[in-house]
């Protein structure tokens, strides 16, 4: 164990966040503590086993910040957190949000799913959340088809097809009574909220109808939909005595693993459950909440109330979300929570001999890695590629692994400047772009770069973080004549070969799979909008509100190349115009 007797002499017994450093300086793990002195002081005069005894070989140092509280302690580890994404800190290997229902609140109200919630401001009615997409969109489809709400974004002049077949009012061309869209709104909440009575009474009735008339193939459909409806409403009853709103957080454990199980409660339905294994410290009840904070920061509106189990603490988290947290006691409640312990228990027994194996062999190919290259370790790795649209512009794009796991949410999309017209123009200009934004930022840099290519992307690579004063370990992948990934260049150009049966083999192909394939898809989503779209959105400084606001003056790519500078400027402002300018007369 390390001997920092002194420095914890020193250590007040205060409220705080401490923040572990490498012997590289660079945080790896940050936590809060009620006393730190006493919460540090564990960390190097006791014995510890699995990933915090790993943690402890690492640290080569420690800092600490005191506050007036623990919330304050427990706000600012949460900030740091999520500055410095320290590798010993949990992550959210689940990085999709969860689709809602909106209800939306407009004269003409518009029923559809969505993924992106702003918190601050509530458009509508919000139902949610729904671990499956598939129930939520399939129940859309439903009502929408049920009640003729509007359909269209914005309104049209004329009707549309949805009009003509009875499942639009036609908003836009005609008058329609607000009591019936209040009738309609009344009755899709009702349903959303559990009553479902008058929607299956509709679905009836629009059956029977389909049958006399003869159209069994739409009979059979509508049969097929109220079967849906009716197993789905059974399967989400609970025995609860009030519309209940509330979210239920437990966990079971096995030595340095956490299975993570979150019922979602909303008027007295089960909507779905989120579930997960994270890796944890022995510190359980703090990286318990610290998960809550990430989820409900990634995933999901806040409920009206939180259920969580008695190790955690509900004062501190209730003065951190603002909403009622407490533990079940006893009754309906506390049998849901010894459901979903079930269901977590579950969860462990069924997930960790595949997780600890694969844990094993990641961590076997990063020593491998280490070994090869030197290093004394490499965790967080970022790799990059290009891709060309339409044989000209060229794109950029950056993965980024931790242990060989993908981190989606640090995945980055480059626009590059039109004046580069080969690869390592391109690699040049994206690299500065990353490792200037690294330096200028103090965010923290990779433990190595991976290089989809051989010495002349190494060398573009080695130029980069020369001119930027940095030192940050790069490798190139080459490949042989069949296009195959053979061996690894090192940061000397030193070909190492690779055992392509090996486990380091196969984790470093699947991340060049990974950025190529997010190069690729990048490169196909500017070309799915179309040439001037895809024009746009390569052209620096304008991004979506701009680009919107450039087809609305100017409608077309001939246009804005006539436009004088002036008349640019009453879109883009004077700095992005003139750039704007130069870029349209390089695509002459």
């Amino acid at each position: 164990m390390k001997d920092f007797r002194e420095k914890l002499s020193r250590v007040p017994e205060l409220p705080g966040s401490y923040q572990m450093k490498n012997s590289d300086g660079m945080i790896i793990y940050v936590g809060k503590a009620k006393n730190l002195k006493r919460r540090l002081k564990s960390y190097f005069t006791r014995t510890v086993t699995g990933k915090t005894k790993m943690l402890v070989e690492d640290i080569a140092d420690f800092e600490y910040i005191v506050t007036n509280t623990e919330l304050e302690s427990l706000i600012l580890e949460i900030t740091l957190i999520k500055k410095y994404n320290p590798k010993y800190n949990i992550l959210l290997k689940d990085d999709k949000s969860y689709p809602y229902i909106e209800l939306t609140e407009e004269k003409y109200p518009r029923l559809k799913v969505v993924r992106s919630i702003n918190r601050k401001k509530r458009r509508g009615h919000l139902f949610g959340p729904y671990p499956n997409v598939t129930a939520a969109r399939k129940t859309v489809n439903m009502l929408n088809r049920i009640y003729p709400l509007r359909k269209c974004e914005q309104l049209k002049k004329e009707v549309c097809l949805y009009y003509h077949i009875h499942e639009c009012l036609g908003y836009c061309a005609r008058k329609v009574d607000d009591a019936v869209i209040q009738e309609m709104k009344n009755e899709i909440l009702a349903f959303l909220k559990g009553d479902s009575e008058k929607v299956l009474k509709k679905i009836r009735e629009e059956m029977l109808e389909a049958s006399e008339n003869l159209n069994y193939e739409k009979a059979k459909e509508l049969k097929e939909m109220l079967e849906d409806v009716e197993i789905t409403l059974k399967k989400q009853k609970i025995d609860l005595n009030r519309n209940a709103n509330f979210d239920l957080l437990t966990y079971q454990q096995k030595e340095n693993y956490l299975a993570v199980v979150i019922f979602f409660i909303r008027d007295g339905l089960l909507f779905g459950r989120h579930q997960e294994i994270i890796k944890t410290l022995d510190n359980t009840a703090d990286d318990l909440a610290e998960f809550l904070i990430h989820f409900y920061e990634k995933n999901s509106l806040l409920p009206k109330e939180i259920l969580v189990p008695e190790i955690m603490d509900c004062a501190l988290l209730e003065a951190y979300f603002g909403v009622k947290v407490h533990v079940p006691q006893k009754g309906v409640l506390k049998k849901l929570l010894l459901m979903a312990e079930e269901n977590a228990t579950m969860l462990l027994k069924e997930e960790m001999e595949k997780i600890e194996k694969d844990d094993e062999r990641r961590e076997q190919a990063l020593k491998e890695l280490c070994s090869l290259l030197h290093l004394k370790t490499v965790s967080r790795m970022e790799s990059f590629d290009n891709s060309h649209l339409f044989g000209t512009f060229y794109v950029g794009a950056m993965v980024t692994f931790q242990d060989f796991q993908p981190l989606k949410d640090f995945y980055r999309k480059f626009k590059i400047d039109t004046a580069c017209k080969d690869d390592l123009s391109a690699m040049r200009e994206v690299l500065y772009r990353r490792y200037f934004r690294v330096m200028m930022e103090e965010s923290r840099a990779p433990d190595l770069i991976v290089l989809d290519g051989g010495e002349t992307q190494m060398h573009v690579c080695e130029e980069v973080l020369t001119s930027l004063h940095l030192n940050i370990p790069f490798i190139g992948l080459k490949k042989d004549s069949k296009h195959r990934t053979h061996a690894l260049i090192n940061q000397h150009y030193e070909e190492i070969p690779l055992n392509p049966k090996s486990d380091l083999f196969l984790y470093l192909a699947h991340l060049q799979e990974e950025v190529h394939r997010f190069a690729i898809s990048y490169h196909r989503e500017l070309k799915n909008k179309g040439s001037l779209a895809s024009v746009l959105d390569l052209a620096p400084g304008i991004g979506p509100v701009r680009r919107k606001e450039l087809l609305k003056k100017f409608g077309s790519l001939k246009r804005m190349k006539e436009a004088s500078l002036e008349e640019l400027k009453t879109v883009l402002g004077e700095e992005v115009a003139k750039k704007f300018q130069k870029y349209l007369e390089e695509l002459k």
